[in-house]
């Protein structure tokens, strides 16, 4: 007795996006797919990898892998360039002028790197960041004067891996999910965090400063390797029109067009009052550890993998807690008024345990500040200039660090430690003022846009 099976319903009437959904979850037999549908599903699988019955797109994994090797990498030169300069002689002012170096370095190649990647693609925008560190780090390791010290920073210029990744996320993930997905990025940076200065102190302590940095630089070239083998060349969607009129990366017109986008001037503009307290804290921190709390480089790198597992938790879990529960504008409100109290808190500190205290309302503070205004700034330029506005963003943050260290010196050499939690407490309170008075409209009304 013959069996009668229905046809299939035909599915020419789903809209593509509902069409493309239902091949991915496997909802639909695969007998009634066309040869093309079946290869279309074949290929989607195959970029991504399954871990513990968890779905991850392979090239976001492996950008959070290299992330977490950029951290650990930057940590472990991070924690050893304070001792190896001062064994070259390098008092506190001269300390501070070469953190300056690296600063401005930096604030010269943000915006550039940013815009390279959106005319070349990620691969080689990440493979750029990575050789660049490789390059610094192995002069580190190279440096018996202070000369190489200072040239060791230069290559620097394009040692923009965390902002490569940002790219990289932001190109493939959705918009309405950027913030999370970057507080992912920023979990994994946090590892590395966690990881880079416990190596670091430990290298620093048994094998000597030269060698923990050639380490550092080994590990960013396996990055190097890591990019060429699993990252394509372009990472943004296929719809994504780069206008490529003008195929420079030098091209200030672009540059000030995307700061003067709606919206974004401002959010540039907190980040750059928000972000001088803790550029100053950061660029002396290390001299702070040093001659005001007496660690030794291994109880500086259990301080530091403390602040990272703080940074971690917030970023990994906290973020995409509350990013769904409440609007961009009113966490940047909330996170920012946490900071005015937690500068105040750390101008009354006088102990490691204090400070271990106070570091953990300024990290869930600083953390949240920083992934909403880089997931904001994104939404305020084209898909096509997220990498170019990440670069502008990036670029703040190296203004902030040119002029820290050198207002650090003075300040730590001139008022003292605890004048740091008064620049904070200040500068945060306008910044709190301002930004509960421009978004006092959108509470009322429900919105949340920035």
């Amino acid at each position: 007795m013959q069996r009668n099976i229905a046809p299939p319903k035909p599915t020419k009437d789903l809209p593509a996006k509902d069409l493309a959904d239902v091949n991915f979850r496997g909802n639909t037999p695969r007998e009634t797919m066309t040869g093309t549908e079946e290869l279309k599903t074949e290929m989607d699988d195959s970029q991504f990898i399954r871990i513990r019955g968890w779905k991850i797109n392979r090239v976001i994994a492996i950008t959070h892998l290299n992330i977490f090797l950029y951290a650990t990498c930057f940590w472990i030169q991070n924690g050893t360039l304070p001792y190896l300069s001062k064994k070259l002689g390098v008092d506190p002012v001269m300390f501070g002028y070469l953190q300056t170096t690296f600063a401005v370095v930096q604030l010269a190649g943000g915006p550039l790197f940013g815009r390279f990647g959106d005319l070349f693609g990620g691969r080689a925008a990440m493979t750029l960041a990575f050789l660049s560190s490789t390059l610094s780090y192995f002069l580190l390791g190279m440096s018996t004067n202070i000369p190489i010290l200072f040239i060791s920073r230069l290559p620097s210029l394009f040692m923009h891996a965390m902002q490569g990744g940002q790219m990289i996320v932001t190109d493939i993930g959705d918009a309405s999910q950027r913030a999370d997905a970057l507080g992912k990025l920023g979990m994994s940076y946090g590892v590395g965090m966690v990881v880079g200065p416990l190596i670091g102190g430990i290298l620093t302590k048994v094998l000597g400063e030269q060698i923990a940095a050639f380490i550092a630089s080994a590990g960013s070239l396996l990055s190097v390797a890591l990019v060429l083998m699993f990252v394509p060349q372009h990472t943004k969607k296929a719809d994504v029109q780069t206008d490529t009129s003008e195929k420079s990366i030098f091209n200030l017109k672009k540059i000030i067009q995307l700061i003067m986008g709606p919206g974004a001037l401002f959010l540039l503009l907190v980040r750059l009052a928000s972000g001088v307290p803790i550029g100053v804290f950061q660029s002396m921190f290390q001299v702070v550890a040093l001659n005001t709390f007496n660690l030794a480089p291994d109880q500086n790198g259990y301080l530091m993998s403390y602040i990272g597992i703080t940074s971690m938790v917030v970023q990994g879990i906290g973020l995409g807690v509350v990013t769904k529960k409440f609007s961009e504008s009113k966490i940047l409100k909330w996170s920012t008024f946490i900071l005015v109290w937690s500068y105040l808190l750390l101008s009354f500190v006088t102990n490691v345990r204090e400070l271990c205290l106070v570091s953990l309302p300024l990290v869930v503070g600083l953390t949240t500040q920083n992934v909403i205004i880089s997931s904001s700034l994104t939404k305020t330029v084209a898909d096509a200039d997220t990498g170019a506005m990440l670069g502008v963003n990036m670029a703040v943050n190296s203004l902030v660090r040119s002029v820290s260290p050198t207002l650090g010196g003075y300040m730590l050499e001139n008022i003292g430690f605890h004048s740091f939690g008064y620049l904070g407490f200040v500068t945060n309170a306008v910044v709190t003022i301002v930004l509960f008075w421009k978004f006092r409209s959108q509470s009322s009304t429900g919105q949340g846009n920035i």
